[in-house]
């Protein structure tokens, strides 16, 4: 209970100040000549095919002006909005799945239905932009390990944008019956809000901040909360210092679980070599920590950081470098590990398509198994308009999971995990969608991946996803 309450306060104390700040903001501002638009980053890839929403009218790529060696992953440009505005919704999901959610449990085809409620907010001033999204309600299984229950995500971004400086602050909570890692596939149940021409997308942290789930086998519903400040300045016309703090956590309400807490302090300088192009320095530190376990990790990556970007184009960063890890507890007799650290991503947008690439290597709190752990992460998204009305996307994803360090005489444990996945959506009007997609869990391991006896080293799960949305008209704010 205190872990939730702790939960609680945190985000309380975020919204507060989310709703604080930009009040303040707003009486500053009162005096000054309004300005009909305000920035905000944009949907990857419009899923709405080419329906445009005629309250937001005709939308202007600008630039994306985050920082290189920042927390958040790089975007094709942001939109100028020339509303704020609010939108809420409802959406039922029926998910068909092959086996129980639990990999102990008998296989058997089972469904669950997932009815929900939605809400996404966009408030923007001069110089700052307040959003958030919503999307929380129950569930009912016919699967009995599954049951009932009921499962919420929220995300909320207020972000400052002023000549020299910039500040954002994010917060990323979820509470789920299973793995964040494949939740919902790619069905409009695995993202909070709207989605559509009206969806208000949040600044995407990257995934190396976010309390890791990729092991799909890890038991039982949990929560998950990531808070985040940055803080970037220019120093001059083409250099910039980022200073960034991130708190995550991941708790599981049943047993047999490994509870991880995450501080994180990321640094760094970027540097624009050429209107597109910027190179940068980063250092990160992490501290995991496991509540009950007496074990935590010191990591520290330092790494050189390159991006290019071409507004509504091509978004592309590199970064990688030495990383060392420490343990309070030693593993196999060692306090120490020398590595390297990496990370890459890929975004992409041709005539009438879009890909988006990434990649992850380095020391991870450790998804709920172990009490750190070694990750490599990829993931592979294609969308594409196929009619006027129907738009296609397929979806791959890859998580390897596996000790820091091998014990002498011991089985060092591996998980690795696949999710592949297709879907078509259509828009039913400017106010509801359709949405059918097919998704398949794949987790294989050298160790059994459950307790029971009788437990086999691999686990495989097919799903169907069948979503319905509806949402009003948005709500003018200003």
């Amino acid at each position: 209970m205190t872990g939730r309450r702790r939960f609680a306060s945190e985000i309380v104390c975020l919204m507060a100040a989310c709703l604080w700040v930009p009040a303040v903001l707003a009486q500053q501002e009162q005096e000054e000549k309004p300005k009909p638009a305000a920035r905000v980053s944009p949907l990857l890839f419009d899923t709405s095919g080419d329906r445009q929403d005629t309250d937001q009218g005709t939308q202007t790529m600008q630039p994306d002006n985050r920082p290189l060696s920042g927390i958040q992953s790089p975007t094709l440009g942001t939109t100028e909005m020339r509303h704020s505005y609010w939108v809420p919704g409802i959406e039922y999901s029926n998910v068909i799945r092959s086996t129980s959610l639990n990999s102990a449990a008998n296989s058997a085809w089972n469904t669950t239905s997932y009815v929900s409620g939605n809400v996404s907010l966009l408030d923007a001033w001069n110089h700052s932009v307040l959003s958030a999204n919503y999307s929380g309600g129950g569930f009912s299984s016919s699967d009995p390990v599954q049951g009932n229950g009921q499962y919420h995500q929220l995300a909320t971004a207020f972000e400052v944008d002023q000549r020299r400086w910039q500040l954002l602050l994010v917060n990323q909570f979820s509470y789920l019956p299973e793995s964040a890692f494949g939740f919902g596939g790619t069905s409009g149940l695995a993202f909070p809000g709207i989605m559509g021409t009206l969806a208000v997308p949040l600044p995407a942290l990257q995934s190396t901040f976010v309390p890791g789930q990729t092991i799909l086998t890890a038991n039982g519903p949990r929560y998950s909360n990531t808070t985040a400040v940055q803080l970037t300045y220019a120093v001059s016309p083409r250099g910039s210092i980022t200073l960034a703090g991130v708190y995550g956590a991941l708790h599981f309400i049943d047993p047999g679980n490994v509870n991880s807490h995450s501080e994180i302090l990321n640094a760094g300088y970027n540097y624009a070599i050429t209107r597109n192009d910027t190179v940068g320095l980063a250092y990160v530190f992490s501290a995991y920590r496991y509540p009950g376990n007496p074990q935590a990790i010191g990591d520290h990556v330092g790494q050189f950081v390159y991006g290019r970007k071409i507004t509504g184009r091509l978004a592309l960063k590199l970064a990688g470098g030495p990383e060392v890890s420490t343990f309070r507890i030693p593993i196999g007799g060692s306090t120490q590990k020398i590595s390297g650290a990496g990370n890459a991503a890929l975004t992409y947008a041709f005539a009438r398509s879009g890909v988006e690439l990434s990649y992850t290597h380095g020391v991870s709190p450790g998804s709920g198994v172990f009490t750190g752990s070694t990750l490599d992460q990829a993931n592979a998204t294609w969308s594409r308009p196929l009619t006027r009305t129907w738009n296609g996307r397929v979806n791959l994803g890859y998580a390897k999971n596996r000790r820091i360090l091998s014990v002498s005489g011991l089985t060092s444990p591996s998980y690795d995990a696949w999710l592949a996945g297709a879907k078509l959506s259509r828009a039913l009007g400017r106010a509801a969608d359709f949405s059918v997609a097919y998704q398949a869990q794949i987790e294989n391991s050298n160790v059994a991946i459950c307790s029971t006896p009788n437990c086999g080293t691999s686990y495989l799960a097919h799903q169907v996803f069948l979503t319905f949305g509806w949402h009003t008209r948005p709500l003018l704010l200003k």
